[in-house]
């Protein structure tokens, strides 16, 4: 399934403010390697040199406990959701 711009500019916006800088550099990343392949556009980007905040250690503390409680969602539960499907 192509990619549609629209779902693009929806999951950027739910994206959290700490995580515009690592998003931007991901997405120059892809565009500066644009028709090539995406392990190499990947293994080409800027490495994040930026210190982990205390609020994003506690939200990856958070998302693991969610894990092992079993508070996930399927693949298609999410795109369900960001296509506005249910």
């Amino acid at each position: 399934m192509a990619a549609d711009r629209s779902i693009l500019h929806r999951l950027v916006g739910l994206l959290p403010e700490g995580e515009l800088d690592t998003a931007e550099h991901v997405l120059r990343a892809l565009v500066a390697h644009a028709g090539s392949s995406l392990p190499a556009a990947l293994a080409n980007a800027p490495e994040d040199d930026e210190p982990i905040s205390e609020e994003a250690i506690l939200a990856i503390a958070e998302s693991h406990a969610d894990i092992l409680a079993g508070r996930v969602y399927s693949h298609e539960e999410v795109k369900r959701f960001l296509l506005g499907e249910e």
